[in-house]
């Protein structure tokens, strides 16, 4: 691994940044994965991962750009290059904590995150989907969060009761909240991962549902983090990609669980998400655009 602690790295698993402009791409080092990729899209089996993880370890690097929200589980993947204890901070308008096979998906990972050891902890926000009501949430790592080894922050909804194992937000109420968490973790390395599908549907798009931040809101969180701890990593993906799979089983089941799928204009997709990652990719690794990058 490269010990340069702005070494960043832009796996293409699938088209969802592939509008980046020239200069938008100065730094990131490329490495495209897109064939193997289709057969990690979603769903996929421990074996397809470990294979992936092996021959693509070497070029892990500290910070790291991916596609759409499918394959956020190799945020599971891409923590398992730090060698000392860190908890992990995630936004995502999901929790993906489910508990059900397959053990590898996008909806899943976090229980592989919290396998890792030197992983002290998972702080999710942002959450707004039905995954943390009854009786969806009868799925989710119910004993990780009630040992407090996994906080899940979803946004209260009108008519909506959560279990008291879970620590709900109001927009009014969930900065103070956050600084609150911050001062309260003992390991102040922390690893962040951003699935935009935890921003607003009129400032990101992609695959999944929309969440309730704004990028301002994001970008605000991320300072307040460097303020109080060390960003030892991060990565972000969640940008809407065009559908592709391996197999008939991962192109069901992503038919299935997906939301109606949608598709956009080329120049609305480089305008906004091009936008979100102007602002939020310097936010996260501490580095302007322009500020060179390494090779591999």
């Amino acid at each position: 691994m490269s010990h340069d602690s702005h070494a960043q790295v832009w796996f293409q698993t699938d088209d969802a940044w592939d509008f980046l402009s020239s200069e938008q791409r100065r730094g990131l080092t490329p490495i495209d994965v897109r064939e193997l990729a289709r057969t990690l899209r979603f769903i996929t089996s421990a074996r397809r991962i470990e294979r992936f993880a092996a021959r693509y370890a070497a070029q892990f690097r500290l910070f790291t750009l991916f596609g759409s929200g499918d394959f956020h589980h190799l945020s599971g993947v891409w923590t398992r290059q730090f060698t000392e204890p860190f908890v992990i901070l995630s936004f995502d308008n999901h929790p993906d904590w489910d508990v059900r096979p397959p053990r590898w998906s996008c909806g899943a990972w976090i229980n592989r995150a919290l396998e890792n050891p030197h992983v002290q902890g998972v702080s999710i926000w942002g959450c707004g989907n039905f995954e943390c009501t009854f009786p969806a949430n009868l799925t989710g790592n119910r004993t990780a969060a009630r040992e407090g080894r996994l906080l899940v922050h979803p946004w209260v909804q009108p008519g909506k009761k959560f279990p008291a194992w879970l620590c709900p937000l109001t927009m009014e109420t969930w900065r103070s909240q956050f600084l609150g968490w911050l001062e309260s973790i003992q390991t102040r390395k922390i690893y962040v991962t951003i699935d935009m599908d935890c921003l607003r549907s009129d400032q990101a798009l992609t695959n999944w549902e929309s969440g309730r931040f704004t990028v301002d809101d994001l970008v605000w969180a991320l300072g307040r983090v460097r303020e109080k701890a060390e960003i030892l990593g991060g990565d972000l993906c969640g940008a809407w990609s065009q559908p592709e799979y391996a197999s008939t089983f991962q192109k069901l089941a992503g038919w299935f669980d997906h939301p109606t799928a949608k598709s956009f204009p080329p120049s609305e997709l480089a305008d906004k998400n091009g936008a979100v990652f102007e602002q939020l990719w310097p936010a996260l690794t501490g580095r302007p655009f322009g500020g060179g990058g390494i090779g591999l």
